[in-house]
């Protein structure tokens, strides 16, 4: 059961109407790394976890923040759409300010969504569940959860960047923040799982799936050597020795497949050309 405060968790007002901001702030609000997608991406981990109450309720107290932050979002976006000139072409020709307001604003706004926002990212895609990881290994969907917030930290930053509005400079600096908590909350559920289940994922996979010998070797694949830095002369962090392939050999034969019936039409064997 979710229940709905029509007050937002941060202020979520700018200074001033600006459309091109609007546009731009459509992607922390549908884009691939935007609130809709750690939103959802929460909500299904959470409802998925089989279990283990105390991350399935850590999942679903950051899930449901995260619809507040969409909340949030969409709600400075209607409020910079505020005013936004959309019987001004013919004036837009005349004053280059207005021109430049016409030009980067994104045209569905005005003839999509009313001015306000939409579940799309800042060039109209619209968002799709692709972008989210549900797994039900919660190890792995939590390294995805650093990733998401790694991404979406960064895209804020440069958000703010972007603007000398207080307004949202504001808001944004709140978003960093509460970014900051769910990397770090995220990265102690994950040092907890790693004791439990190992590093690497699926922790269950017995060992004597693997083809062993080559579960630790670096293979020098690309010109140069510089990667070789990286493992030489280390253990991993399952306590096995790096080693590194300076010359990768081929360890299988040239590949040869059987010619096909006739009624698939592939081309013949040259040989039979």
């Amino acid at each position: 059961m979710f229940m709905h405060s029509k007050k937002l968790q941060y202020p979520a007002k700018p200074d001033r109407p600006d459309p091109i901001m609007a546009r731009r702030l459509q992607e922390i609000l549908g884009g691939q790394w935007g609130e809709m997608s750690v939103m959802n991406m929460y909500l299904f981990q959470g409802w998925n976890a089989r279990g283990n109450e105390k991350y399935k309720d850590l999942l679903l107290d950051t899930a449901t923040e995260e619809i507040g932050h969409v909340e949030m979002i969409a709600t400075m976006i209607s409020h910079l759409l505020e005013g936004a000139p959309l019987s001004a072409q013919e004036e837009a020709v005349k004053d280059p300010a207005t021109a430049a307001i016409m030009g980067g604003m994104n045209p569905q706004h005005a003839i999509v969504s009313g001015l306000g926002a939409a579940p799309r990212d800042s060039n109209g895609n619209p968002w799709t569940s692709n972008y989210i990881v549900s797994s039900g290994n919660l190890l792995a969907d939590m390294r995805m959860n650093v990733t998401a917030e790694s991404q979406g930290r960064l895209q804020v930053a440069r958000l703010y960047e972007m603007t000398d509005d207080k307004g949202i400079k504001d808001m944004l600096g709140f978003l960093l923040a509460r970014d900051t908590q769910h990397q770090l909350q995220w990265i102690e559920a994950i040092k907890e799982l790693e004791g439990k289940e190992g590093i690497v994922v699926p922790g269950q996979v017995p060992e004597s799936y693997e083809v062993s010998d080559v579960s630790h070797i670096l293979y020098n694949f690309s010109e140069g050597e510089d990667s070789k830095k990286v493992v030489d002369g280390k253990k991993a962090l399952d306590g096995k020795e790096f080693k590194y392939g300076e010359k990768p050999e081929a360890m299988g034969e040239k590949p040869m497949l059987k010619p096909v019936s006739k009624d698939v039409y592939n081309t013949p064997p040259s040989d039979l050309l």
